[in-house]
């Protein structure tokens, strides 16, 4: 049963129960790694990540050896950058040859047309993040946060990291807020109206859902944090599924 499998928000490193969520991951991973054959990592799977020039982040060793193992066994791997581990670079590309987007993409996968992306700053509701992020993105910003040790750059993430979260669990943002408040939604329908989409798959917003728009079906996928979410393209049936990994009950589609 050939499978196309995306997740997305495990955001390793937060919280107390991060490598449970790791181990976890990396059962879920065994588990499709023999249908497997193209894993799509939806971003913020790590909650911060610089890319030093002889320097990693601690931790995570468990998935990055999981990666490592499916890219050997032909997997491929993508990996969309997120809001949190957007200073990844090309680390996984020389390791395991992953392919590294940092911008939605369109992939012809089975025929179908997909536009797969994080979804962070899409939609342009909040100038504030807008502003936020093209300063991080921003390559000499990048090369001067490189100077600092990291004894100072890692506790300075992760209170932002904190504080952030926090602010969108205050302002109960972790739902489905609307059509015309969805950042991502109201981005790939101005892109609908120039091109046509059998699939949009997008994770950012740790709610799981499965919307369909006229004839092009919308998956959020959810997070690996709380929800422990995946997606899965079959790619004999031809169909996308949404999962909770916890009850392996399928998500249905949200009604209108």
């Amino acid at each position: 049963m050939a499978q196309v499998v995306f997740i997305s928000d495990a955001h390793l490193g937060s919280g107390t129960d991060s490598l449970e969520r790791e181990r976890e991951l990396c059962r879920l991973l065994d588990n499709v790694k023999a249908d497997c054959k193209t894993l799509f990592l939806l971003g913020d799977m790590f909650d911060f990540w610089f890319t030093y020039r002889h320097l990693v982040p601690r931790g995570h060793t468990r998935l990055l050896g999981k990666l490592a193992e499916l890219a050997d066994n032909g997997v491929e791997i993508h990996f969309f950058i997120g809001n949190h581990d957007m200073w990844m670079f090309d680390y996984l590309e020389k390791e395991i040859g992953a392919v590294m987007h940092d911008e939605p993409e369109v992939f012809d996968i089975d025929g179908k047309r997909f536009l797969i992306g994080h979804g962070d700053g899409l939609g342009h509701l909040d100038k504030g993040f807008d502003v936020l992020r093209r300063i991080f993105r921003s390559r000499l910003n990048q090369r001067l946060f490189a100077l600092l040790p990291s004894s100072i750059t890692f506790p300075f993430a992760r209170r932002w990291s904190d504080s952030n979260k926090d602010k969108h669990a205050r302002a109960n943002t972790l739902h489905y807020l609307g059509d015309d408040r969805e950042g991502i939604v109201i981005y790939f329908k101005e892109r609908l109206k120039k091109e046509h989409f059998d699939y949009c798959v997008f994770g950012h917003r740790h709610t799981p859902l499965v919307k369909v728009f006229s004839n092009t079906i919308y998956v959020n996928t959810g997070d690996w944090m709380l929800n422990r979410n995946y997606a899965v393209y079959n790619l004999e049936s031809h169909s996308m599924r949404l999962y909770d990994c916890r009850t392996g009950k399928e998500i249905a589609p949200t009604a209108d």
